[in-house]
């Protein structure tokens, strides 16, 4: 698999990076791991976005999800006519909220461009040649933490999630380790919201991964302290930087 931060920065996007944003190729075939604002215009530095077969959403709000709009567009009135219709894998409500972010009708919203498909936590799918696992995270609305496993290889992605079991179950194995690190230390004391680089760097303990990638960081957030907080990992540890690739 390879894997592309489209856009990484935490909350909103950044002056250096979008919201969060990652493409998972491998086989031909390409995935989206959300799609939040700013992120569509810098994936059409990558790829043609056209080229997308599939959008997996860990939750929405908007700095993970906003730019589903802005795609619906792009899909559907495309100069030389509609593209196919493509698997978008989403909590349940994500028909009508998209539909209602774009001021459409629910019905048929946006669905003659996406065959939204709700996510469950613990049930696994299939998109081309990558099989997905999801667990739920501990986030103020519905939100999951999602496994991308392809060729005996494993991606773990955190989406956005407090301290919980859950996340080390799901990322325990896995080859890279894709976490949210939002809070720092000693300054953000909101429970079941985010991660500080010390926490994120606990979790990839817990799980035994041998990599770890600090994300979603906010524009007035201090990348060099997040990762000095996750300097007890014995891992590899980095900061996710817009552009950037890694092969797993």
């Amino acid at each position: 698999m390879r894997l592309t931060v489209v856009g990484c920065s935490g909350s909103f996007p950044g002056p250096t990076s979008p919201a969060s944003c990652y493409l998972v190729e491998a086989d031909g075939f390409r995935v989206l791991l959300d799609l939040g604002a700013g992120a569509l215009g810098a994936l059409a530095t990558h790829v043609d976005v056209g080229s997308i077969d599939a959008v997996v959403l860990s939750h929405l709000h908007p700095d993970h999800c906003i730019d589903m709009c802005g795609y619906y567009v792009a899909r559907k009135y495309r100069p030389d006519g509609a593209l196919p219709r493509i698997p978008v894998h989403g909590p349940a409500d994500t028909p009508s909220r998209m539909a209602a972010a774009y001021g459409l009708p629910e019905d048929p919203g946006m669905t003659e461009q996406f065959d939204f498909r709700k996510l469950t936590a613990g049930e696994p799918f299939e998109i081309g040649p990558f099989r997905f696992h999801t667990d739920r995270t501990v986030h103020p609305i519905e939100a999951y933490a999602i496994r991308v496993e392809h060729g005996g290889k494993a991606l773990v992605y955190s989406g956005d999630s407090g301290v919980c079991d859950e996340l080390v179950r799901l990322a325990t194995g896995a080859d890279l380790f894709l976490c949210e690190a939002s809070f720092h230390d000693g300054r953000d004391v909101a429970p079941d919201v985010h991660l500080t680089g010390s926490q994120a760097a606990e979790h990839a303990t817990r799980a035994g991964v041998p990599r770890l990638l600090l994300t979603h960081i906010p524009p007035w957030n201090d990348p060099a302290r997040t990762l000095s907080e996750a300097a007890d990992f014995e891992g590899r540890v980095d900061l996710a930087c817009p552009g950037a690739t890694y092969e797993i």
